[in-house]
């Protein structure tokens, strides 16, 4: 019976999604249990921040006891140099040459034709093969591919050193038959081990994993959790059943990969420094950069709780953008703030006067706040627990609407005794989020404003409809 490889492709579909930042001590826990459930490579992405990603790779590298160790060499020699160093160490290094083999990835996303992407396929690989005795050339959006050219890029990958070859299905639409054949098409035309890595996103990805194994796939390429991979426990659960149906069997260890992997799987994402909300059991963390696309800045305003009109992504993409270039990456928090200042541009239907608040450890707090709508002055006055509460619920006075406070935050933005402080406020009005800032140097004025920064947006939008 023939065992089936697994290339453990975790970490690298996390990274790939964004919607999950993992911290170091995660990232190496991930490895360790994929390494000990029995897979034969744990994958990890492309090298991104050098200086973070060299340690934690080479760290990765060197706890890894049995896997292979494969890490992504990048679009060009500089990136393979890159990979390698950080990879180097493995007792079983693997350099992974990724390149897009259909037409419109080809075109859209390195703007090339076939003839180019075929050089670049050859310098790669040999330049990974000039440095690392295994090299795995990854067709990505393989099911989209002119079978011609597949053909042809799979062989120069094996001819220039490429150790393995992976046929990737990236748009998750092909059925396990288109699969298979496929699968038997490559199989046929090159000599080395060749893996598939299905997607799962139509709930096809076991089923496909399976006939490619039937027609003759080497090994396959899935996650212990992440996006529209498939499920290492689902995969291996479907093996135990049906494996011995097209004679292949999975080498992994079913009481990790039933037990070790749910209790890792809980742990990871709850106790970063990106958390969206401590109280929100559907918080997620986030971690975007200057490679991030529209889509995924998007995306994880919605895990957020925000819906942007393609103007408004538009306007908090650039933006981000921005603070990215000096930052280098920024998570919830900051995306957050980069929301409040830049979508959904509102005029100010309440302008901020001015305020009174007192406050003391042995009575309620109260405040007067003094607002102007077009020509009127309104005064609002409250007591609450605290001067930013009672301030928030002397607005809402004035106004003479309840607002749903769904976050408040406050943070620093410059140093010393005078530091400007900057509070950012959520409010939740007919289903929808909106966020408003405030900067000041008085911390309970900066709250204000960011709260009625966050009002005149939902009047804005109430009386747009």
């Amino acid at each position: 019976m023939k065992t089936v490889l697994i290339a453990d492709i975790t970490l690298k579909k996390l990274a790939e999604e964004r919607t999950l930042s993992l911290l170091f001590r995660e990232k190496t826990a991930v490895a360790d249990c994929a390494d000990k459930l029995g897979a034969d490579v744990v994958e990890l992405p492309a090298v991104r921040n050098a200086r973070e990603d060299a340690i934690i790779f080479k760290t990765i590298s060197q706890r890894v006891e049995n896997a292979a160790v494969s890490v992504c060499a990048g679009a060009d020699i500089q990136s393979v140099n890159a990979a390698w160093e950080c990879v180097k160490t493995a007792r079983r290094p693997v350099l992974r040459v990724e390149l897009p083999v259909s037409t419109m990835q080809m075109e859209y996303a390195y703007h090339v034709k076939q003839e180019k992407m075929l050089e670049k396929i050859q310098t790669l690989v040999t330049a990974a093969r000039s440095l690392c005795a295994e090299v795995d050339f990854v067709a990505l959006d393989s099911t989209r591919a002119d079978i011609d050219f597949l053909v042809e890029a799979v062989q120069a990958a094996e001819k220039c050193g490429a150790s393995f070859i992976t046929l990737c299905d990236d748009a998750g639409v092909s059925a396990p038959y288109d699969i298979g054949s496929l699968t038997a098409k490559v199989k046929a035309s090159v000599s080395v081990p060749v893996f598939v890595q299905p997607s799962d996103r139509i709930n096809m990805g076991v089923a496909s994993a399976f006939a490619a194994v039937s027609a003759g796939a080497d090994g396959v390429k899935c996650a212990l959790t992440g996006g529209d991979a498939v499920l290492t426990g689902e995969l291996c659960d479907s093996f135990g059943a049906c494996g011995a149906k097209i004679g292949a069997c999975l080498a992994l260890d079913n009481k990790i990969i039933h037990t070790g992997v749910d209790e890792l799987l809980s742990g990871i994402g709850r106790s970063g420094s990106y958390a969206v909300s401590d109280t929100d059991p559907e918080s997620r963390k986030i971690l975007l950069d200057t490679s991030s696309t529209l889509e995924q800045v998007a995306r994880a305003a919605q895990l957020l709780g925000y819906e942007l009109s393609d103007p408004d992504a538009g306007s908090v993409y650039r933006a981000l953008m921005q603070v990215c270039e000096k930052k280098g990456a920024v998570g919830s928090r900051e995306l957050e703030a980069v929301i409040a200042s830049s979508a959904m541009q509102a005029p100010s239907t309440y302008h901020f006067e001015s305020y009174t608040t007192t406050s003391s450890n042995t009575a309620s707090s109260m405040s007067q706040i003094t607002l102007k709508c077009g020509g009127d002055v309104i005064c609002g006055v409250s007591a609450g627990d605290g001067p930013i509460d009672s301030a928030f619920r002397a607005i809402e006075q004035c106004v003479g609407h309840h607002y749903e406070l769904d976050d408040f935050q406050v943070q620093s933005v410059t140093e010393g005794k005078e530091a400007l402080g900057s509070a950012l406020v959520r409010l939740r009005s007919g289903g929808k989020l909106y966020s408003g800032n405030g900067t000041s140097t008085d911390i309970v004025a900066a709250s204000i404003r960011a709260y009625i920064n966050a009002l005149n947006k939902i009047v804005f939008e109430e009386n747009a409809v």
